[in-house]
């Protein structure tokens, strides 16, 4: 039967490891056993995916990333060249008894270039996270941060470009549509104002 995804030639997949149907795995890349890998990813060079660490689908891994584990990456996520993951929150080299502190990247999201995502957050669905940013706490749904620390400057559509438009509120969400594609994207009053307490720090 034939093979239903590509594995470039100086790739190394480990025999356990599940690869969906669609994804394309280039040159230098290692995938560890246990680990599984949705459907239509791209997976760039020199990206090392750990033991047992889950890829949704249609996930686009740049060059030179490392998914650690601990780490779990939903579907659409857009990971930049040479972002970086932790999974110790008290690193050693000489520790025996580190414990994985989990991450986890939701749906839609996307993580610039070499940014640093220090482990136990969760970046919420569609957040966008800036080039070179250093991330260590929650980053809410559609939010977009950056800096180092990372702070909330504001929030961004589905199609990624940032809201500037309110249209309206309810009891628990501000409603923004997109000047890009006109799509409305409801907004968490608490994250809004989480937004407000951030934005010029």
């Amino acid at each position: 039967m034939a093979q239903k995804f590509f594995v470039h030639p100086l790739a190394v997949v480990e025999e356990g490891a599940e690869i969906g149907e669609g994804t394309r795995i280039w040159h230098f890349a290692h995938v560890r056993k246990g680990a599984r890998i949705g459907k239509n990813c791209n997976i760039g060079k020199d990206v090392y995916i750990d033991v047992n660490v889950k890829i949704g689908n249609n996930v686009k891994i740049q060059n030179g990333v490392s998914v650690y584990h601990g780490v779990k990456v939903e579907d659409d996520v857009f990971l930049g060249p040479h972002m970086t993951f932790t999974n110790d929150l008290y690193p050693r080299a000489f520790n025996e008894d580190w414990e994985v502190v989990p991450t986890l990247v939701k749906k839609g999201a996307s993580i610039g270039a070499h940014a640093t995502i220090v482990c136990g957050v969760t970046i919420g669905e569609y957040a966008m996270v800036g080039a070179g940013a250093v991330v260590t706490k929650d980053v809410p749904p559609f939010g977009l941060v950056y800096g180092n620390p990372a702070r909330l400057k504001g929030f961004v559509c589905y199609c990624g470009h940032k809201l500037t438009e309110k249209i309206g509120e309810d009891k628990e969400y501000i409603i923004f549509k997109c000047s890009h594609c006109g799509r409305e994207v409801k907004i968490r009053k608490e994250d809004y104002e989480r937004y407000l307490r951030e934005k010029d720090l």
